[in-house]
């Protein structure tokens, strides 16, 4: 079988990883090159580095909106990937370097849908003018590539209903997948003692975006018994308006409880996985989740999870197995309620959220290993090339 040389196009690489599509990148480009058959060049943002092809904005838009750095950057990435065999792109941000690239060279598009801009309007705060670009720039990718990775059964229909002269056929599910050797129970119980954490807490991981939920989890919060902590690491928010509310949240939280601790620095992976292994509870109140890679992340540390019922988030969270999920249906109140009593529920319940933390464990290695992943995305590349 000949070498497939495949070019992968992100705007996330390490150290720049800051979502669960950069983590599922790095990832999945890890696992492809232990195939001997597949060649894996990474093009990304932010520069120069020895082990990815990696692009600054190009100088005269430094000053532009977001969304036209990104498609000046695409258009760079673009001219450097005619000796691929086909490009793998993800997110919006590196879409148009794929397509343009898949026009010029006349090579395949493979897109993975990370999330969906139509699903997103909060994105307009972040982006301003430039959500219309950003919108436009998927759908025109989405509509012209070879095949569309879908992360869930969820996100599949997601892609249909937003996008639907999408020939179903190219839509494809590749769950994401988990490093259970990485995310793997971690009692090294001096990582909470630095940051002054004691008793029993739940703890929340993600970047403050109206996306995860933070603002209806910190609200939530607030009738929650007092005796139980709440961890929040979470920061790089996606821009003022909800970093605001967020801190404003917090701040308000932290005038009553002293167990109220707030970590806006990425925490490193060794200490992570201690801070989800030793929480009593993982918490994803989020209103858009196409997957959830963190709640794969707290399973493989044995911690039981308790997720908003959206998105691809019921295939990954098993309902009463590994945790438990609360449906959100828009109405903000009704949730932040219904969050509440299951959080008190199942934080006075230590045995039960330990069962669902071993059950998790066993369901993330059993079902999102990334050599099934790796294989499944080769199969699909080898398809659209034949």
């Amino acid at each position: 079988m000949s070498e497939l040389k495949v070019g992968i196009v992100t705007k996330e690489w390490p150290p720049a990883i800051y979502g669960g599509a950069g983590v599922h990148v790095l990832q999945l480009t890890q696992a492809l090159r232990t195939n001997k058959d597949v060649h894996v060049d990474v093009h990304c943002f932010g520069g120069k580095r020895d082990d990815a092809f990696g692009y600054e904005t190009p100088s005269e838009f430094t000053s532009s909106n977001p969304a036209v750095q990104a498609i000046a950057t695409d258009l760079e990435i673009a001219t450097n990937l005619s000796n691929v065999d086909l490009v793998h792109s993800h997110t919006w941000y590196a879409n148009m370097a794929g397509h343009f690239a898949s026009l010029q060279y006349s090579i395949p598009h493979i897109v993975s849908a990370h999330s969906l801009e139509p699903l997103r309007p909060w994105k307009a705060e972040q982006l301003g003018g430039g959500y219309a670009i950003s919108s436009w720039a998927e759908k025109t990718a989405y509509e012209g590539a070879a095949a569309i990775i879908a992360v869930s059964e969820g996100m599949r229909a997601d892609v249909l209903a937003a996008y639907p002269s999408v020939d179903p056929s190219k839509v494809v599910t590749i769950r994401n997948g988990v490093d259970t050797a990485k995310f793997a129970p971690n009692n090294d119980a001096a990582v909470p003692a630095k940051y002054g954490v004691t008793g029993p807490y739940a703890i929340f991981v993600g970047r403050i975006t109206r996306q995860k939920g933070l603002a209806h989890l910190l609200r939530a919060w607030k009738e929650v018994p007092s005796e139980y902590g709440l961890v929040l690491a979470a920061g790089s928010p996606d821009e003022e308006g909800i970093g605001k509310e967020v801190a404003d949240l917090i701040a308000e939280l932290q005038k009553t409880r002293s167990n109220i601790w707030w970590i806006k620095d990425m925490l490193p992976h060794a200490e992570l996985t201690a801070m989800l292994t030793q929480a009593q509870l993982f918490l994803c109140p989020s209103v858009y989740e196409p997957l959830g890679i963190v709640n794969l992340e707290a399973m493989g540390c044995e911690t039981a999870v308790l997720a908003s019922r959206v998105g691809g988030i019921p295939e990954v969270v098993a309902h009463q197995v590994s945790g438990e999920l609360v449906d959100y249906n828009g109405d903000g109140p009704a949730f932040e309620a219904a969050f509440t009593q299951s959080i008190t529920r199942l934080m006075s319940q230590p045995e039960l959220l330990k069962k669902y933390g071993t059950a998790g464990r066993v369901r993330a290695m059993s079902e999102f290993g990334w050599d099934a992943v790796a294989a499944a995305t080769i199969a699909l590349y080898r398809r659209v090339i034949a």
